[in-house]
């Protein structure tokens, strides 16, 4: 009781000591898509150490081509200023650098960007602006287009820490256009022109649209007649674009990608002015934990106040450095990204193959580091307490950490997110045997051959299933089920 008394009292002292922000709720994380990552850190699967453990498949991350950037390390040591080969430069890279970055560093990004872009765009090193992260730019851009209270057009679904990296430190508001999957969830036309009038007459005053292509969480691409309308249509209201095309590269099969900076070097009348880009070697390079983020800007005063704002998260001199090296090696560079679609293309055909076995479909993809997995014919109804339910069981019974499409503002309940590329193939395979144990049981293993032999193994995995039959049961006609509020220490800084 005094504890209680105690934490009440330190609750309420806080609300008068600390800021609205630091003291308010609107982070975001109170989310199933950050609750998953708590289960995983609480018990995450290893196996051998830890075979029964939540195996992490809401992770956007590329692990896939490392030992390309190993092997390249290994090859030149005067890459980094932590060797005896590079120790020269130490000096020179340990002091203040402006912020404009490298010199050397924004050329070979403006490159890089043009080389993950099969080359139909220009890019200029002078309108390359350093942040930490995608997470980093993308806030940056909000601080330099709006203020707070204005709102920006967010197609759905979209990524679920938008709701984090746009608004909560900037004041702006996200208003959705709802897609659907009749079309493949392709924004249209008439979505866009329906809910820009909406937002006029409540009174909502709308700064721009921000469209991620690559999609997260579709794994798609936007067709080039889709871009030439959205272009369009901001050019006619005269508000801004955002582009998140940090999976630029991460695209393998047809339509390839087409990038907004392709599309506005083709368009007449278009002002450039509104048009802005956000990118990052997180996903393309398998990179996260060196947070490179980049605006890029064809408006000069974004590029300017851009750069101001970006002594609140430079990227490190060190690491700009190496990267410069790295980079600069063309014959690596395109290796690596004819690799890294091929390798993606792998997994992700290996994935939905093994999924598409015991008849789950996947929403058709292109481009990512995930699918959008089909599990509707699994609800009891088709509604979002149907779906949280069925996650719980997911997290709590089969093991795995998968995103429910809810947690990306989806329209239709019964979508989940699931990453294929953070992970080893053994493990992906482990966790392709939970789900066919959850959905079908002994005699689709026996089909697909991938049953044990041994009695006892056939009778582990029909008590196995049986508990999660009775699991799933017991919880979906529970009106009351609510994704803990559960928060994960990874996730702030993650951009999953």
């Amino acid at each position: 009781t005094l504890n209680r008394i105690y934490k009440l009292m330190s609750h309420h002292q806080n609300a008068s000591l600390l800021s609205k922000l630091a003291f308010g709720d609107k982070h975001g994380e109170a989310s199933p898509y950050f609750d998953g990552w708590k289960a995983y850190d609480k018990n995450p699967y290893h196996p051998t150490h830890n075979p029964q453990g939540v195996i992490q498949m809401g992770l956007a991350e590329n692990q896939l081509c490392s030992d390309l950037i190993k092997d390249w390390i290994k090859e030149n040591p005067h890459a980094s200023i932590c060797t005896a080969e590079g120790i020269d430069s130490f000096s020179d890279i340990a002091v203040f650098q402006d912020y404009h970055g490298l010199k050397l560093f924004t050329q070979v990004i403006a490159a890089f960007m043009e080389r993950a872009r099969g080359g139909r765009a220009r890019f200029e090193a002078e309108r390359v602006v350093m942040s930490g992260g995608a997470t980093g730019a993308n806030e940056t851009l909000m601080f330099c287009l709006a203020d707070p209270g204005d709102a920006f057009l967010v197609p759905t679904p979209y990524y679920a820490a938008f709701d984090r990296d746009l608004r909560w430190r900037t004041g702006i508001r996200i208003v959705p256009v709802e897609c659907n999957s009749s079309n493949n969830f392709q924004i249209t036309k008439q979505a866009l022109d329906s809910t820009y009038l909406t937002a006029q007459e409540t009174g909502i005053p709308i700064k721009g649209l921000i469209l991620a292509n690559p999609s997260n969480p579709l794994g798609t691409t936007v067709h080039r007649e889709t871009l030439e309308t959205i272009v369009n249509f901001i050019n006619d209201k005269q508000i801004h674009l955002v582009c998140d095309e940090i999976y630029a590269a991460t695209v393998f099969t047809e339509p390839g990608f087409i990038s907004v900076a392709e599309i506005i070097q083709e368009m007449d009348h278009v002002n450039r002015d509104l048009i802005h880009i956000v990118y990052s070697l997180s996903k393309d390079m398998g990179l996260p934990g060196f947070r490179v983020g980049v605006v890029y800007s064809y408006n000069d005063a974004v590029v300017s106040c851009a750069r101001k704002m970006s002594s609140f998260g430079l990227v490190s001199s060190q690491t700009q450095s190496f990267l410069a090296a790295m980079l600069s090696d063309q014959r690596f560079v395109d290796n690596f990204l004819v690799e890294v679609s091929k390798r993606v293309a792998k997994r992700h055909r290996i994935f939905t193959g093994g999924l598409k076995e015991i008849g789950i479909s996947c929403l058709r993809s292109n481009a990512g580091l995930f699918v959008l997995m089909d599990l509707r014919p699994m609800l009891r109804d088709q509604t979002f307490e149907s779906e949280m339910a069925l996650w719980l069981v997911i997290i709590d019974k089969v093991k795995i950490n998968v995103s429910p499409g809810s947690s990306f503002h989806c329209s239709e309940p019964g979508w989940f997110r699931v990453c294929f590329a953070n992970m080893d193939e053994d493990t992906l395979q482990t966790g392709l045997e939970r789900i066919k144990d959850f959905v079908v049981g002994d005699e689709a293993y026996k089909k697909c051959k991938c049953i044990c032999n041994n009695k006892k193994e056939n009778k582990r995995r029909k008590n196995f299933q049986k508990n999660l039959k009775l699991s799933f049961s017991s919880m979906i006609y529970d009106e009351h089920v609510r994704s803990p509020k559960l928060m994960s220490p990874h996730s702030p800084l993650l951009r999953i």
